[in-house]
């Protein structure tokens, strides 16, 4: 591929290289350290896209353009897009059709947007990771956006929420590249049970996320930097806001609100990412280059399908499968739909003539299994890796009560479970395997009444080590039986924890006294005047939050408590 840089201007490359050499100067947070690295598309709590602000203190320019946030209120900086003749490279990729449907407005200038144009700039890798990565999916997608006539800049929109990684599984419980959580994405249909997850599955969370930001145009009088605003942050906290400056007498664009913090960076984050695509040579900043034609096709089947048998059926690797497909939790597809796979185009039809050739059987290998005394439904489901309801549903049976000496029929994975390589069972047994150098991996069966944060006590961990060592959220529900790893800081503590035995009793029914509560801030509070209400500490408000110490809280920001209900009084 030619490069690019060859192609700009000496006076650009000058200004480029100026910029570069001051990238050394700007100050580099842990959030920073976490984007640069390249994200892992295998694991669920790979690190999300989006530039983070920079540490305050250093007077470096990219502070003192997010000072201003709280000021005075920015004029229209809104700019007519103009590329000088001889600068834009001969370019026939998918990138100039997605320039062509560009149709928000441009603020490029804007003090809150050049911030995270110039983190890009610094770090050229991460967008050129995204985009190679996103490759099969970009035409796919831009065709559905297109199809209904919205701003192409929304292809650019999964950047900001996940860097396209189809396994992105965010601390809310956020998941997919468009990161739905899961009451949202029931409300727009997206399935979600143990074969399936359509927050994942890219043509059903496409056409959700495409039907919610139409559903939030409409609601914003076609104003996008509101809806992409209310995409993130919820249409009701956005209308709040509008609702308040109406009352105030103040503007109610996007840029004059009071929005949560993640919002206000979270728009501008999106509108960095349109001038860097519009114009990559002006800002020094090369594109993956990706084939304006189709990539992926969508390839009806007519039933419940083994993953593996899918894969040698289309001639691709298992990983590959699950890469296309990622709403697919198990070793097949759900058997009560839906009833597709998306597969690359010059593969879709051998597939489909493969499927029609062979037997019904071979779709899903069945296994006579003879009942046991003692064994269960939910024993033999677990075995081989189904569910009850799939064991009632293939045997007719209407309850739970089964006989020993009696047969079931099982369908069943054609390959160890290791074969599947990104099922939830693989993702989760990768991401449990990986832990800090130094430290020794625990082992924990959840018991009844266990909860991140007992646990998070118990072993001396944070709750978001805890979750991030097992592939959850903070909020997923864990039964007994479970198990959890925890890695411990060294051989001795390990040793302690094995000795101590059974969870304390002081610990062991925690989560019937602890209660997670959403408090949304209101004028006037403070960390110290919260924390006496319920209870907890000015410290533990801080941890659970990530605020730091200078960190400023306002109206309407929502913090998450973990409440003792027996230490409350009648007025909280």
């Amino acid at each position: 591929m030619k490069s690019s840089f060859a192609m700009a201007l000496p006076a650009v490359s000058l200004a480029a290289a100026l910029l570069l050499a001051g990238c050394s100067g700007l100050p580099v947070s842990d959030e920073a350290r976490d984007e640069a690295r390249a994200p892992d598309p295998v694991s669920d709590e790979a690190q999300l896209a989006g530039p983070p602000k920079p540490a305050p203190g250093d007077g470096t320019q990219a502070e003192r353009l997010l000072s201003l946030e709280d000021s005075a209120p920015f004029p229209d900086l809104a700019v007519t897009r103009h590329i000088p003749v001889g600068e834009a490279p001969e370019n026939n990729d998918i990138w100039g059709r997605v320039r062509a449907g560009f149709t928000m407005p441009d603020y490029r200038h804007h003090p809150r947007v050049q911030p995270h144009i110039q983190w890009h700039q610094c770090r050229q890798d991460f967008l050129h990771r995204v985009t190679a990565r996103a490759e099969p999916l970009l035409h796919y997608i831009l065709e559905e956006i297109e199809a209904r006539e919205l701003p192409t800049e929304l292809l650019l929109l999964p950047i900001v929420e996940s860097a396209y990684l189809p396994f992105a599984y965010s601390p809310g419980r956020a998941a997919g590249i468009w990161q739905f959580i899961p009451s949202t994405g029931r409300h727009f249909g997206l399935k979600q049970n143990w074969w399936y997850d359509g927050r994942r599955d890219i043509h059903a969370s496409t056409q959700a996320a495409l039907d919610y930001l139409q559903q939030l145009n409409q609601r914003f009088d076609g104003d996008w930097l509101l809806t992409l605003a209310a995409y993130n942050a919820g249409q009701g906290t956005v209308s709040r806001a509008i609702q308040r400056n109406e009352r105030l007498g103040r503007p109610t664009d996007y840029w004059h609100l009071d929005l949560p913090r993640e919002t206000r960076h979270y728009v501008p984050k999106l509108l960095a990412l349109q001038a860097l695509v519009e114009n990559p040579w002006a800002y020094h900043v090369e594109l993956w280059p990706v084939p304006d034609e189709p990539y992926l096709e969508r390839v009806a089947l007519d039933g419940q399908l083994d993953l593996a048998v899918a894969a040698r059926l289309a001639e691709l690797d298992v990983e590959d499968i699950y890469q296309l497909n990622p709403g697919f939790n198990r070793w097949a597809t759900d058997p009560e739909g839906p009833h597709y796979l998306l597969l690359p185009a010059d593969r879709a039809e051998r597939f489909s003539e493969g499927l029609a050739a062979i037997d019904p059987g071979e779709r899903v290998a069945w296994h006579r299994h003879r009942i046991q005394t003692g064994e269960t439904l939910s024993h033999i489901a677990t075995r081989y890796r189904t569910t009850v309801a799939m064991l009632q549903q293939t045997n007719n049976l209407r309850g739970t009560n089964i006989r020993a000496g009696q047969h079931l029929l099982v369908p069943s994975a054609t390959r160890p479970s290791s074969g599947y390589t990104l099922s939830a069972e693989q993702r989760r047994s990768n991401t449990q395997a990986r832990g800090p150098a130094g430290r020794q991996r625990h082992e924990h069966v959840v018991r009844q009444g266990d909860s991140f944060w007992a646990l998070s006590r118990r072993y001396g961990v944070t709750v978001a080590e805890l979750t991030r060592w097992n592939g959850v959220a903070p909020g997923d529900p864990i039964r007994p039986g479970q198990r959890l790893v925890v890695w411990l800081p060294d051989g001795e503590r390990a040793a302690e924890v094995a000795a101590a035995g059974p969870m304390p009793a002081s610990l062991q029914h925690v989560s019937t006294r602890r209660q997670t509560v959403t408090y949304s801030v209101r004028r006037g509070d403070s960390l110290h005047s919260i924390g006496q209400r319920f209870r907890v500490s000015v410290a533990d408000i801080r941890r659970w939050n990530n605020l730091g110490n200078g960190s400023l809280i306002r109206p309407g920001q929502r913090l998450t408590l973990h409440v003792d209900v027996t230490n409350q009084g009648s007025g909280t």
